[in-house]
């Protein structure tokens, strides 16, 4: 396991409240403990799991803020966390949006050959 610090990054504090902790045990519950992004096959509960804030948060802020609430999260696999993750900078990969590999924002193939498309 490669810790954060490792890698140069400091984690933030706020993830390690109690409030933190709670709410995403909540998001995880309500995602039924699956990747929300549409059409991704990391739908097992074994997956390994995060949660997720949609609008991103101030990225260093260390207390709760406006963003800090359920509507605002979701949990995504590993895969998809990784696509969209903010940089130190704070700015997210693909704008933010979780969207599997050759699929549409709907979890569609994209590719009008696909079987689906046919």
């Amino acid at each position: 396991r490669v810790f954060l610090w490792a890698k140069g990054i400091v984690p933030n504090p706020f993830y390690r409240t109690s409030f933190w902790r709670e709410l995403r045990l909540e998001v995880l519950k309500r995602d039924r403990y699956r990747c929300t992004t549409p059409g991704c096959p990391h739908t097992s509960k074994s997956a390994r799991l995060y949660v997720d804030h949609i609008e991103a948060r101030p990225y260093r802020a260390g207390a709760p803020t406006p963003l800090d609430v359920i509507e605002n999260l979701r949990s995504l696999c590993e895969t998809c966390d990784n696509r969209i993750r903010q940089d130190r900078t704070g700015k997210r990969r693909s704008g933010g949006v979780a969207v599997v590999k050759g699929c549409d924002v709907d979890g569609l193939p994209i590719d009008p050959r696909h079987w689906w498309n046919a």
